[in-house]
């Protein structure tokens, strides 16, 4: 080989090697929490219908996206799943166990001891070992299931603050969830956090900013909040939509803007210090990950869809579905789609069903109308609501009482047919629509953890090493 074939090889040796770290790869995966397809059918009329239209041939912003796959969700102990083992699934690539957070299915739930040496890395973790910049954005507390899977390994979702562990898991060397956050060992830590659950970061004796009389919950008497800002001099704490709209020139931000989640999207500004939308939010953080590196992973999470269905509240839940729609709307403009990827998807379904046979423009938290007769099928001859759940708060009342009620109003709770306290998940596939660079692994019927495929290639430029 001559000394100019040698100089050749080399200089494609080199570009191999450094071809990982020079892909300018920006990956935004947007997790509806409990955003199933009855979910996103209903948001996407409520959504048009509060633009002025009919609602049924409306289009939300991932409805465009060109890729779409149908999710399976279960978990490798459970047929129907929680947040938890599924958001460790699409962010480690493996299905883990329900309740437990980014660990190996191998951990039971709750053991400490097993848990500290089966940890599954995140992607999150991965983009922050290569130098890229990270955020993760919620409506919930930052460590509540979906956005702690991203960065905490704990074998009980429940450890968010220390008071909630057992003494002997703190004793055998287990961390809580909000103390991982703060002291987040990859690469100079997560550059955007915003959501709520300040009170897990507070000590006991320490009043909120916002609501005196709610105290901070932690025991051991640690201020992670004042840990964190110690972290860096461009690092900002901000708790209220004065505070965060004033951001600028900040190359971390940590925002809690509630003591637990935050408010919903229909109850938002009502709020008595102002909290930022999930658009604004991610908005924010799309800047401020730009600023800091072309390369960037970012969560973004409309986790009080989930809370509304628990809660046997379509509105509540339909209304953050818009919201959450809205923050897609941010990312699809601010991301190239030759460059970046824009992932919409929802950890798992809920009961939510539309029946009976409204006309085209019925409003989706309205009424069926009466049918003279009784309709196809022998449909009742009295008014009833379009959404009810399988179980759920709104058990046990005749359909046939509903005739003067106000279904449309914010605290209704639609019928469901098992009353139960909290409405529970639903176990059929979810959907998920991509565009950008890896979406074309998104197709067809796949298992939840092949989404961490798809995110991967998109922010390395490469598929995982299986």
């Amino acid at each position: 080989m001559t000394g100019m074939k040698i100089r050749m090889a080399l200089v494609a040796l080199v570009a191999l090697l450094v071809a990982p770290s020079t892909w300018a790869g920006q990956v935004v995966l947007f997790l509806g929490d409990g955003m199933g397809v009855s979910t996103i059918t209903a948001g996407r009329i409520l959504d048009g219908q509060l633009k002025g239209g009919s609602g049924e041939d409306n289009q939300l912003v991932f409805d465009t996206f060109p890729n779409v796959a149908l999710i399976k969700t279960y978990n490798t102990d459970m047929q129907v799943p929680d947040s938890a083992g599924t958001m460790s699934a699409i962010i480690t690539g493996e299905k883990t166990r329900f309740g437990v957070l980014s660990v190996s299915p191998a951990v039971p739930r709750g053991d400490c001891a097993q848990s500290l040496a089966g940890a599954l890395p995140t992607l999150l973790e991965q983009a922050e070992d290569t130098g890229y910049a990270t955020g993760v954005v919620t409506t919930t507390r930052i460590t509540h299931a979906t956005p702690a899977a991203t960065y905490a390994h704990v074998p009980e979702r429940d450890w968010e603050d220390d008071t909630h562990m057992p003494a002997a898991a703190r004793d055998a060397g287990c961390r809580d969830i909000a103390r991982q956050l703060v002291e987040f060992a990859h690469g100079d830590g997560i550059d955007v956090i915003l959501g709520g659950g300040r009170a897990a970061f507070m000590p006991g004796d320490q009043s909120d900013p916002e609501y005196p009389h709610i105290k901070g919950s932690r025991s051991d008497g640690n201020d992670l909040i004042a840990a964190w800002q110690q972290g860096g001099k461009r690092r900002a704490y901000v708790w209220n939509a004065e505070q965060f709209r004033a951001l600028a020139g900040k190359d971390q931000v940590l925002g809690l803007f509630e003591p637990s989640h935050m408010q919903w999207e229909a109850d938002r500004t009502k709020d008595v210090a102002g909290e930022p939308s999930l658009a604004e939010m991610t908005g924010l953080a799309i800047r401020t990950l730009k600023a800091r590196s072309r390369n960037f992973f970012l969560l973004v999470e409309g986790g009080r869809i989930d809370h509304g269905h628990h809660a046997g509240n379509a509105y509540r839940a339909l209304h953050d579905v818009v919201a959450f729609n809205a923050a897609v709307a941010v990312a699809a403009e601010a991301i190239d789609a030759r460059r970046g990827l824009v992932l919409v998807t929802a950890d798992h379904s809920h009961t939510l069903t539309m029946a009976g046979y409204p006309p085209r423009g019925n409003p989706i938290l309205g009424k069926v109308p009466v049918i003279p007769g009784g309709g196809e099928g022998g449909a009742p001859t009295y008014a009833y609501p379009t959404l009810g759940y399988a179980n759920g708060p709104g058990g046990g009342k005749p359909l046939d009482d509903y005739a003067d009620v106000d279904t449309q109003a914010g605290d209704f709770r639609q019928p469901a047919t098992f009353p139960m306290q909290s409405e529970t998940h639903g176990g059929e596939d979810v959907a998920a629509f991509a565009r950008g660079r890896g979406a074309d692994l998104v197709r067809g019927v796949m298992e939840q953890n092949q989404l961490y495929d798809a995110l991967y290639r998109g922010l390395f430029g490469r598929t995982p090493k299986r």
